[in-house]
């Protein structure tokens, strides 16, 4: 699912033919282009599975191919929510882009067309994406915000007539999805107070105005994948056999709620098929730290829960207690924020866990935001010196030193703002904290660095 550009249409669309196709009795597998954690959490309550990360620059272009076929091989149909502008890319020649992304899948596009404003001019526009990339396989075209069922058929008659391409539904204009915003977008699904009413809405709309059938026809035609699906099957069992036991029985913390959201599914993956038991927790509503060997916090909005969290004092003095001891503690973005001294908002200042001498501020526009490279500079518990991460950063916040003296950073940043004059990751003891978000197919040292960080903490134990 492709748009022009971004807000087209494309995530209500891709919702409601998830939630349509489970409906029908369909697996339907979701994956995201781009690395937006959002997106990808709604695509995941509609689908009813994990939403898999599809991004190029995260997860290297090596890895598109085995990690589709891996996480698509069981379904009925696999729906693939491109991002930005279809050919939109890194460069001039347009790579990374959504349209390399379905080239490289053999995937058909459906293009979702926002017809606000236009009805001939459509044609022009759809048959520019024909003809733009030539081996890109342009299969139909959705309206989005179609006027009534005179300019529809304006718009469809002239697409289909001047450029081929079918016309296979039309959404019209329709308030009351239930489908919110917020700063970095829709508000996550763990804050949602109606989810599945949200996601059925759209399901709704979808079934009524997009012809479904041809949906399923159109990803028939794809080329089949029988015998890299075959190898890529025999290769994972071969790893899972050859999987070494030395991480077996470790338990490894996730803060897991909706103050603490953002994770990648096989970042979740990559530690629990090392052996490591995850222990979901929440800062929110537990009052303790049970027994770990690591903890990961991942992003996600503290700042909307600030008070809550600045709360929960025990909770805030056994974190620190025990990485005083030494516990192995990995934190993005949120997470950060959360190790800083305190969160500040226009209501008061709310005092955070205190490991690293940095407040923080929430700016009314990004503070850094898009795709980032940095080189790990400095000893720290996780990564090798030497090591290149790409990753991606996406805040409002902005860190305030709190002191004269700031602690270490690992991470030089070759792309991206990071913390503070070019440089991320902050480090104390067995304690990395950035704004960096890496992927853990694209940056295969971060589980293993997790691991072996908890597996050393709990034979010091």
């Amino acid at each position: 699912m492709a748009g022009l550009r971004g807000g087209t249409g494309k995530t209500t669309l891709s919702l409601g033919l998830l939630r349509a196709f489970k409906a029908k009795g369909l697996a339907a597998v979701a994956f995201k282009k781009g690395p937006d954690y959002i997106d990808a959490g709604w695509l995941s309550m509609a689908s009813g599975g994990s939403c898999f990360n599809l991004d190029p620059y995260l997860i290297g272009e090596g890895n598109i191919l085995p990690s589709f076929l891996r996480h698509s091989g069981g379904a009925d149909i696999s729906i693939i929510e491109g991002n930005r502008g279809l050919f939109d890319g890194m460069d001039l020649e347009g790579s990374q882009s959504t349209s390399r992304l379905a080239t490289e899948l053999k995937s058909p596009v459906v293009l979702v067309l926002d017809a606000s404003k236009m009805t001939r001019t459509a044609a022009a526009m759809v048959l520019g994406v024909k003809k733009f990339e030539p081996a890109l396989k342009l299969a139909a075209v959705v309206l989005n915000q179609t006027g009534g069922k005179r300019h529809e058929a304006i718009m469809r008659q002239s697409i289909e007539h001047y450029t081929g391409v079918p016309v296979i539904g039309a959404l019209p204009r329709k308030a009351g999805l239930g489908l919110s915003e917020r700063h970095m977008g829709l508000v996550p699904y763990q804050e949602h107070p109606e989810i599945d009413q949200a996601i059925d809405s759209a399901a709704s709309l979808v079934s009524e105005s997009v012809d479904l059938e041809r949906v399923m026809k159109i990803a028939r035609q794809c080329q089949s994948f029988g015998a890299a699906c075959a190898a890529q099957k025999a290769n994972d069992e071969a790893t899972t056999r050859k999987r070494s036991s030395i991480y077996e029985g470790l338990r490894i913390g996730v803060l897991q709620d909706s103050a603490f959201q953002f994770y990648y599914p096989e970042n979740l993956e990559a530690l629990a098929e090392a052996g490591a038991e995850l222990t979901p927790l929440s800062p929110l509503t537990d009052m303790d730290l049970p027994d770990i060997d690591a903890l990961y916090i991942g992003g996600g909005f503290p700042e909307t829960h600030a008070i809550a969290l600045s709360r929960n004092i025990g909770f805030l003095k056994e974190l620190k207690n025990r990485i005083e001891k030494g516990l192995p503690v990995y934190a993005e973005c949120g997470g950060l924020m959360y190790l800083g001294t305190y969160i500040e908002l226009k209501s008061g200042r709310y005092q955070m866990a205190g490991v690293f001498p940095y407040g923080f501020t929430l700016e009314s526009r990004p503070v850094a935001h898009g795709y980032t490279s940095a080189t790990v500079s400095a000893k720290n518990p996780f990564y090798p010196k030497g090591a290149v991460l790409n990753g991606h950063e996406f805040h409002y916040s902005r860190p305030v030193r709190d002191g004269a003296k700031g602690p270490a950073f690992a991470l030089t940043m070759k792309r991206g703002a990071g913390i503070e004059n070019g440089k991320d990751g902050l480090i104390y003891k067995n304690v990395f904290a950035t704004y960096t978000h890496t992927h853990a197919l694209g940056t295969p040292q971060w589980a293993k660095g997790l691991l072996k960080a908890a597996r050393e903490y709990s034979r010091g134990k």
